[in-house]
């Protein structure tokens, strides 16, 4: 999976007179150390991650403490959950990109960006920084309701964060908060908060506006139960429309419900090889696989290059029914038929090779005078 990475510095805290809050949460973490240990280039990324996990903050979800977690939210530095997980990627990309510890493919520049986060010890002192013992924090075993009130109000809303981070706890009065220290520490977390939010937009550099998807309503987003993970593959485009003169610079969304992911921009090509792998959750109320692509225009609004729609009910039925199967040996499943009702350019043929359900698409675009978009989709069960 290709995406644009950026440098992060581990934050800095002010060595003041006057110690406040954060400094001394910081303290009990030596950030230095855990930069020595994990920023070394020769190491293989995912080394480095599984030693990244073994630090006793990673250990367990930042957000409900469920053990073992096997997902992270690279954009804001955590070790999350499965079930956490659906939650973050109802919130956006621009908020959490949601990756997978074993599943993805890693770089050391975004190892990199875990370690430079500080791990979920670190991220935590910031975004629960104030008393939220009046809020229940979700548990292991909380509601979807529950993990969607709690994570939106921390990730999204950053109600939990210390006043100078630029949010104010709703139970925290400001008139009780010591001036003297919150002078003494205020560079130290501007430093922090614009240090990360520099980082943050380095490394998607796309306008939100970009994403061209439906507007998500907070109030249902996230609060939905998963049945598995759909790992989409954009393999290629073929014979793609003109946007600018001669050409397109082409990118590719995907839509599951309240969740969007999109791929990279590939510049000046009518047949672009992506080959780029994203992930999204499969709500329990399964809506179509939405595909849109678009022509990236850098002073101008895109330019719509055509749209698709997936049915992925026969591919996760495929799934489940393999899943309890005795039966191991590489062999068809089942088929999604091409017809005059549907965007497919021939039938989707469902098959099962080395323990995996896969489904390979060939998609004609829709409203667009012409392209071609090939998709190779996987369903995976909720224990990975």
């Amino acid at each position: 999976m290709s995406i644009g990475q950026a440098n992060v510095n581990p934050i800095e805290v002010s060595s003041g007179s006057h110690a406040c809050l954060y400094d001394l949460l910081c303290s009990e973490t030596p950030r230095g150390t855990l930069i020595k240990d994990f920023q070394t280039p020769s190491s293989d990324p995912r080394d480095r991650l599984e030693k990244l996990l073994k630090q006793p903050g990673n250990k367990y979800c930042a957000d409900c403490g469920s053990p073992e977690p096997k997902w992270v939210s690279l954009s804001l530095g955590v070790f999350i959950c499965i079930k956490c997980s659906g939650v973050h990627r109802s919130l956006g990309v621009h908020i959490s990109k949601v990756f997978s510890v074993k599943l993805d493919e890693w770089t050391d520049e975004q190892v990199d960006m875990l370690v430079g986060y500080g791990g979920n010890t670190a991220v935590n002192q910031r975004f629960e920084a104030c008393n939220i013992d009046q809020l229940k924090k979700p548990k292991p075993d909380s509601s979807n309701e529950e993990r969607n009130d709690f994570i939106r109000k921390k990730y999204e809303l950053h109600q939990f964060m210390d006043p100078k981070d630029g949010a104010l706890c709703p139970y925290e009065q400001p008139s009780r908060i010591n001036n003297t220290l919150l002078s003494s520490c205020s560079a130290s977390h501007r430093s922090a908060k614009n240090r990360i939010g520099q980082a943050f937009r380095n490394s998607w550099g796309r306008r939100e506006s970009d994403h061209k998807c439906p507007k998500k309503s907070n109030s249902l987003a996230g609060m939905v139960e998963f049945v598995g993970l759909i790992k989409v593959n954009v393999v290629k485009g073929t014979n793609l429309a003109v946007r600018d003169v001669m050409t397109s610079d082409p990118y590719v969304i995907l839509s599951l419900g309240q969740q969007s992911v999109k791929t990279r921009v590939i510049k000046n090509n009518l047949n672009p090889v992506w080959n780029e792998t994203l992930m999204l959750s499969i709500p329990e109320e399964m809506p179509p696989l939405k595909v849109l692509v678009y022509d990236k225009d850098t002073f101008t609004t895109d330019d719509f290059m055509g749209e698709a729609e997936i049915d992925i009910q026969p591919l996760v039925s495929a799934a489940q029914a393999y899943e309890t199967s005795s039966i191991k040996e590489p062999m068809q499943l089942g088929s999604w038929v091409a017809s005059k009702e549907n965007t497919l350019v021939s039938d989707g043929i469902i098959s099962q090779e080395e323990v995996k359900v896969k489904q390979d698409i060939s998609l004609r675009l829709q409203k667009v005078e012409r392209g071609v978009l090939e998709i190779q989709l996987e369903c995976l069960p909720l224990t990975q």
